[in-house]
């Protein structure tokens, strides 16, 4: 074989294993992972693929959808509150079309910036909407690692996403999904 087409594979290979984990991906609810940008709205995922999958390379841990074209309490939004680049306001490639460009609306962000952004925002009641259909389980998991450090983040996210708990598995009224 040529050292084309065993790149070809290595691409096709690498691709595959991307799209199954992606694919296989939970949000909070133990459900499949719903896409956080739709068409219209700029293209979100550490990987652009639309989704807050994990990554392993992903050391922000993009796994939180927030919906940045609302405003929080206070007027201001995710990036005045924390403290970046004005990047919520900018125009990025469209979901469904590269070449165009469209708004942030919906968009993966940082789980641990989220923390930062609740206490800087005043609270749970103060931040943008949550996308909680696409809010991967992984933050809550991270989150639950050390419940005392990461209290009101587990907190916001199970207030606003109204997850029910049965000891430390979460459920959806009727399946209790055993946190990893």
């Amino acid at each position: 074989m040529d050292f084309t087409k065993l790149a070809n594979l290595i691409v096709l290979a690498g691709a595959f294993i991307h799209n199954a984990t992606a694919d296989d991906a939970k949000n909070v609810y133990g459900n499949p992972l719903q896409p956080c940008s739709q068409d219209g709205m700029a293209k979100t995922g550490f990987d652009r693929s639309g989704k807050c999958v994990d990554e392993a390379n992903d050391t922000g841990s993009h796994h939180i959808c927030m919906n940045l074209s609302s405003a929080s309490s206070n007027g201001e939004d995710f990036c005045q509150v924390t403290g970046q680049p004005d990047w919520c306001a900018d125009t990025m490639p469209c979901h469904e079309d590269e070449h165009t460009e469209c708004p942030v609306e919906n968009w993966c962000v940082c789980q641990w910036a989220f923390e930062g952004y609740l206490a800087s925002a005043g609270g749970c009641d103060a931040v943008q909407e949550i996308e909680c259909e696409s809010v991967n389980i992984k933050a809550v998991e991270a989150y639950k690692e050390d419940k005392e450090k990461h209290a009101d983040a587990l907190a916001c996210l199970t207030e606003r996403c109204n997850l029910k708990w049965e000891g430390d598995d979460v459920t959806d009224g009727k399946v209790a999904m055993k946190m990893a």
